[in-house]
């Protein structure tokens, strides 16, 4: 075998071997999994490429295994797929496309090893092993793909504006594998990309933003963010991240291009953390500031309530990206709400209420917030950076300090509406919010302890401004 496997990917290998002469099938190891292990990457994925029909392989094979795995097949596709412990397999028949203009959907024809080949989409995909007893094992490297990860390049197996005009998400994969495996897209590919940008239209958002996810969980996703904008693609995805894009100066005041800070802030939240969440949070913290910048000589540029516009807006861009509309959007956008807060709290003389009501707003969230805030230092000045860290850690032991004194932490007031319902014999309404906010702030405020008997009394005095008494309950 001319690429490096296990004993157990090798057993398995060798089963597919005996199933496609059982029947008479050439079959190939190809693509991703032959590209990963040249590159020393782990992956459990492998795709199994036969002159003939790939459902009828995946049965043979299943039949070699005890107990027997279960086969997945797609009949309309032409592909099954089986799994195995540490192993995910597919199977499909060697293919040619055809393509027209409007569509990224090609017409499918049976085709020989060479055409399906032909089909790939760059030179490191193109890559074959023969899983046929006369030349089990052997590399087919028809475009050079070896040499082209030796050298980190991107590059398609034939000419690249047709590759990329016949399935405009190609460009979006090429730089999504630019920036996951740290290589460069060959000068021609990367033309034909801005040449063919426009062409993005015809794919779907949601392949779009499943390349997007894949790029976000890269080691320094911020190379995939400026390819796009540099292959014409950003402006035609994602409109509303390129507006961050660019300083202005007036009367020699400038400030910082928030396009650049944006994408420094999201590589240093990824060297803290793999939650994907939490880079989105670190790519859209800033996404309102262009709507919120102004200036005057006496602040120069200021982009007061960005944090609330932009948290605004998470919703509507959730739902353009067809990003989750759930617990994971209303994360972000809470973070993106308070991102500002921990700084303010860096100033002498902060007092508990206003690190308690923090605590209560962040909830189990503000240890995700004070890394967000940390990765927004984006100084080159290292002092500066020593100095705003330093500030962080001293708000880091005021929260544990706060929040060892008075639990606020996922805290809820210990008067609730029912109570307070119960009390006044009220039916839903105006009123029971007010109240309840009221005791709210006073123990936020540390006015009154975080005790049921003085949120009692408060309620009452409270309901009291209502024209509210308590109401007698019936002996039963």
């Amino acid at each position: 075998m001319q690429i490096k496997c296990t004993g157990k990917e090798l057993f398995v290998f060798n089963k597919i071997a005996n199933a496609a002469e059982s029947l008479s099938t050439p079959c190939y190891l190809i693509g991703g999994f032959v590209r990963d292990k040249l590159l020393n990457r782990n992956t459990k994925d492998a795709d199994i490429v036969c002159i003939g029909d790939g459902i009828q392989l995946a049965h043979a094979v299943a039949d070699l295994f005890n107990p027997k795995p279960a086969v997945a097949y797609f009949k309309n596709f032409g592909t099954a797929q089986i799994k195995i412990p540490d192993l995910d397999i597919e199977f499909v028949g060697a293919r040619k496309e055809s393509y027209v203009q409007h569509s990224r959907k090609p017409a499918v024809e049976t085709g020989t090893l060479e055409e399906d080949l032909n089909r790939r989409d760059f030179t490191i995909n193109a890559l074959a092993v023969s899983l046929n007893k006369h030349d089990f094992g052997q590399l087919l490297d028809p475009f050079n793909g070896v040499q082209n990860l030796q050298e980190k390049i991107i590059k398609t197996p034939l000419e690249s504006a047709q590759t990329f005009s016949d399935d405009p998400l190609r460009m979006m994969r090429a730089i999504r594998f630019a920036t996951q495996l740290g290589f460069t897209i060959e000068a021609n590919t990367f033309n034909a990309i801005k040449e063919n940008a426009e062409r993005i239209k015809i794919v779907s958002q949601e392949r779009i933003t499943d390349e997007l996810n894949k790029l976000m969980l890269a080691e320094k996703p911020s190379v995939g963010w400026y390819l796009l904008r540099d292959s014409n693609l950003l402006q035609l995805i994602f409109p509303k991240l390129l507006e961050l894009q660019g300083a202005e100066y007036i009367d020699g005041i400038g400030h910082k291009d928030n396009f650049s800070h944006t994408l420094q802030v999201l590589d240093n939240i990824a060297l803290h953390t793999n939650d994907i969440w939490l880079r989105w949070v670190a790519l859209l913290h800033d996404i309102a500031k262009p709507a919120t910048k102004r200036f005057s000589k006496e602040e120069g540029w200021t982009f007061h309530g960005h944090e609330a516009l932009g948290a605004k807006w998470i919703p509507k861009i959730f739902a353009q990206l067809k990003l989750p509309m759930n617990e994971k959007m209303r994360l972000v956008q809470k973070l993106v709400a308070l991102h500002l807060r921990p700084i303010s709290l860096t100033k002498e003389n902060i007092t508990d209420s206003a690190v308690r009501r923090l605590l209560f707003d962040a909830g189990e969230d503000i240890d995700a917030l004070m890394m967000l805030c940390e990765a927004d230092i984006t100084s080159k000045n290292k002092i500066k950076v020593k100095r705003y860290l330093n500030n962080f850690e001293i708000v880091r032991k005021r929260l544990v300090e706060v929040e060892e004194k008075d639990k606020m932490r996922n805290w809820q007031p210990p008067i609730t509406g029912e109570i307070i319902m119960e009390t006044f014999g009220l039916s839903p309404g105006k009123q029971i919010g007010v109240i309840k906010d009221a005791i709210r702030e006073a123990i936020l405020d540390g006015d009154i302890p975080n005790q049921y008997e003085e949120a009692y009394r408060l309620m009452v005095e409270k309901g009291n401004e209502f024209g509210l008494k308590p109401v007698k309950k019936k002996d039963t």
